[in-house]
């Protein structure tokens, strides 16, 4: 299904530039002096950008970037990772885009993978990257734009990929997927693809000039990059980069100005744990936009963030081979339910069986999506690629739902994740809905194991708030209220933390290795 396309978007995607930069060289010409950036104290107007993207120009040119190169920058959010990646854009070469929150063999295994040419770290802001550095034997810059980074040396074995002059043909960024159904791989994004979600995503979203964008979503995730970092470029806002989430500073942040906050549920679940923790009261502040995405969104964290910041909670529905939005719900119509909206607008969405064929509304089956943020495909890997996309353009999203009447679509989980017992589909996402209502935890997974009676066994991984833990008798009691026998939980794991990746998003994969 596709929805309509609003007036102001119509003429959107025929105008796109070719390349991301042309984005900031736009504004640096119409509102030079207007804010583009606010770090801390430092505040860049456009003008300024433009010079600090020009000087990391010139410092990837000293260090033997060339067009088709793949420049990995392992980075937390900040001024130096914004301008890098639209310096190594101007150059026709590849962000290679990596959180320094990884380990140190996921970081090679990438840079292997790449076969990048330079490898740059933002030591200034992360002592991770820092570390990182200091395992590659990395030099170390000070420039007065970047601050203080660090230069790893040059990969001479590296070759050059072909250059296009079209942005739908020209790889911007090589983002690799989290790794949270199994290894991680490169998906290659387009400058198309990233501009697309930059004018469409943030165009619905109503982003203007005079927005501050919260960036604590890191630009390693499509989700930061495109409809974060750039869709506030875009609309000329001015982007405010925090090198990770911290609920006590994001607070501080929406009083300081925020008008725009985007973040996975899991964000938002941290969020309250801290108000209800410290007896926060949230006072004036110009928020006006407020959106999760990323993993699925339960109605407890919706009700209880839209009753602090008295205004929706918008949901939307994305992966990083679609750039990544492919719904989203509408401003002027917001969900009271957990509905991720109707698809974006030149976006097709459709639900199928088994055999691809369509299935009516209503039914649930397996999530297709066609449209200008599809991926061009996994780098390296056609197998994979040919895997993923059908000959006719879709991408098979690996994710089960269902459409409602109003062609909202509602996503049941992933395909991979489904458990079965006694011949019942049990999705995750609604066991996870229901102890996430618990007073006492802050966010729950909720995975299959395989049991002794050639069932799976449903258990439940919890995040429990310090010096809060609940009975196991308790939670028994609150899940037999609320769910049918064969989806409550036969194990609860309490823990003080969940395993997730740099966006917060729960890594299900690894929840085996928590002791229980």
């Amino acid at each position: 299904m596709m929805a309509a396309v609003p007036p102001h978007l119509a003429g959107r995607l025929e105008s796109l530039p070719e390349r991301i930069s042309d984005l900031l060289w736009s504004w640096e010409k119409q509102t030079p002096s207007a804010p583009a950036l606010i770090e801390d104290d430092l505040c860049w107007s456009y003008a300024d950008l433009a010079t600090a993207v020009w000087q990391a120009r010139d410092i990837l040119l000293a260090q033997g970037v060339r067009p088709g190169d793949r420049v990995m920058i392992v980075n937390e959010t900040g001024r130096a990772v914004t301008a890098l990646v639209l310096a190594v854009s101007m150059l026709d070469a590849w962000s290679v885009i990596i959180n320094a929150r990884l380990s140190g063999p996921e970081i090679d295994a990438i840079a292997d993978h790449a076969a990048v040419r330079r490898i740059l770290f933002t030591t200034e802001i992360s002592p991770e990257a820092t570390a990182h550095a200091l395992r590659h034997r990395a030099a170390f810059l000070q420039d007065s734009w970047l601050g203080g980074i660090s230069v790893a040396s040059l990969n001479s074995a590296a070759d050059p990929e072909p250059v296009f002059a079209k942005g739908a043909d020209q790889v911007a960024a090589l983002i690799y997927t989290s790794g949270t159904t199994g290894t991680p791989k490169g998906v290659m994004l387009t400058h198309r693809n990233l501009l697309f979600i930059a004018a469409i995503s943030g165009g619905m979203r109503g982003f203007v000039a005079d927005d501050v964008i919260y960036g604590v979503l890191p630009l390693s995730h499509a989700y930061g990059l495109a409809s974060v970092f750039l869709g506030g470029l875009y609309a000329g806002s001015c982007f405010m980069p925090r090198a990770r989430f911290d609920a006590a500073q994001t607070w501080r942040d929406i009083a300081a100005g925020v008008t725009a906050l985007q973040g996975v549920p899991a964000m938002y679940a941290k969020l309250l744990a801290h108000m209800r923790q410290t007896g926060l009261k949230l006072g004036q502040h110009r928020l006006r936009f407020t959106s999760a995405g990323g993993s699925p969104l339960d109605a407890a964290i919706k009700g209880a963030c839209e009753a602090i910041f008295g205004q929706p909670l918008h949901n939307g529905y994305g992966m990083t081979e679609a750039s990544p939005s492919m719904a989203m719900t509408r401003i002027d119509a917001p969900r009271a339910d957990c509905s991720v909206g109707q698809a974006l607008p030149f976006v097709e969405l459709i639900v199928v069986d088994d055999s691809g064929k369509p299935l009516p509304q209503g039914e649930t089956g397996d999530v297709w999506c066609r449209g200008p943020g599809i991926m061009k495909g996994y780098y390296r890997d056609p197998g994979l690629t040919a895997a993923a996309l059908t000959a006719d353009g879709w991408l098979i999203t690996g994710d089960v739902g269902y459409f409602d009447t109003d062609e909202s679509l509602h996503i049941s989980g992933r395909s991979k994740e489904l458990i079965i017992r006694s011949g019942f589909n049990i999705y995750p996402p609604e066991v996870e809905g229901v102890l996430n209502d618990h007073p006492q935890v802050i966010q729950a997974a909720v995975v299959g194991f395989p049991g002794t009676d050639g069932n799976e066994d449903v258990v439940a991984y919890l995040q429990i708030a310090p010096n809060d833990t609940p009975a196991v008798a308790d939670l028994e009691r609150f899940c037999a209220e609320r769910l049918a026998p064969y989806k409550r939980p036969v194990r609860y794991v309490l823990c003080e933390s969940l395993p997730a990746g740099p966006t917060g998003k729960v890594l299900k994969h690894k929840l085996h290795s928590l002791d229980y």
